[in-house]
């Protein structure tokens, strides 16, 4: 007994016969073959690869086959439905009759959501669009929310207020649920702002009526810069947070003439023209 296991320890061969049938798969796998050459290194090779190639693609493919990780997809800025304007939110159209929320010289709505109110604003620049809230009509004074394309392509929501004709930033930024896109050269925002702000200055309650100021204009380096028109657009009246108007007010361009002077300055001209000069 102690001469077969002093033999065994000598001779590598017979442990391993021993140990299992040179018939045995695993053996030729794992040392030699029938006829004592090395056998099946490369079959060894070949199970580590398919192994490899198998864990990679269950633990890096998908079911459909695609590659991952990757970054989850970023949900695209849902569009601005304008058939929902004085239905479901007021809306504001400045620009060219008939256009929209993509068409229009500048776009503003508003709809209350819970104790918050929900603003959509667009304008054509690739600079920055901004609502201001007003008592007077007049720049001044003025509570502003701007949306400002900047140098990195994103659009931020900023909260600023107007000491006369400049718009001064102020650090409390009452926006939030911020939403922002630049494209087709126009800068679009969406976000929300309390409805109830406690009492000061530069914030305005938005459960009161207020004049709308509509701006809009070129940044430099993500600062605002002068609005693109001398005199901007204001609502012609005072606007409720808690009435879902559809207002329309034509750009320069489009302004026909309305007032009674100038209708019976139109009527004598057209009389003059007709029956000539004495």
């Amino acid at each position: 007994m102690f001469l077969l296991q002093l033999s065994l320890l000598l001779e590598p061969t017979l442990w391993f016969a021993a140990v299992a049938s040179p018939t045995d798969d695993n053996a030729l796998r794992g040392g030699h073959g029938e006829h004592g050459e090395p056998g099946h290194k490369d079959h060894h090779k070949d199970s580590y690869s398919t192994f490899a190639s198998e864990f990679l693609e269950s633990r890096y493919l998908s079911d459909e086959g695609y590659p991952f990780p990757t970054a989850p997809p970023v949900d695209p800025f849902a569009r601005i439905k304008v058939s929902d304007c004085g239905i479901s939110k007021g809306c504001i159209r400045y620009g060219k009759p008939g256009c929209d929320a993509e068409t229009c010289d500048y776009f503003l709505s508003y709809r209350r959501i819970g104790t918050d109110v929900e603003f959509e604003m667009s304008a054509d620049t690739d600079g920055w669009v901004a609502v201001g809230f007003s008592s007077d009509k007049k720049m001044g004074g003025d509570d502003v929310m701007g949306c400002v394309h900047d140098d990195n392509g994103r659009v931020r929501i900023h909260h600023f207020y107007n000491v006369g004709q400049w718009a001064k930033e102020i650090k409390r930024n009452p926006a939030r649920d911020e939403e922002g896109i630049f494209e087709n050269n126009r800068v679009t925002c969406r976000f929300k702002r309390p409805l109830h702000v406690p009492r000061e200055e530069t914030l305005v309650d938005l459960h009161l009526s207020w004049y709308y100021l509509f701006a809009w204009g070129p940044a430099i380096q993500g600062s605002i810069t002068r609005h693109d028109i001398d005199t901007p657009p204001v609502s012609d009246h005072m606007i409720s947070i808690y009435k879902y108007e559809d207002i329309f007010m034509p750009a320069a361009a489009y302004q026909t003439f309305s007032s009674p002077f100038c209708l019976l300055l139109i009527v004598a001209l057209t009389f003059y023209l007709l029956m000539g000069t004495p």
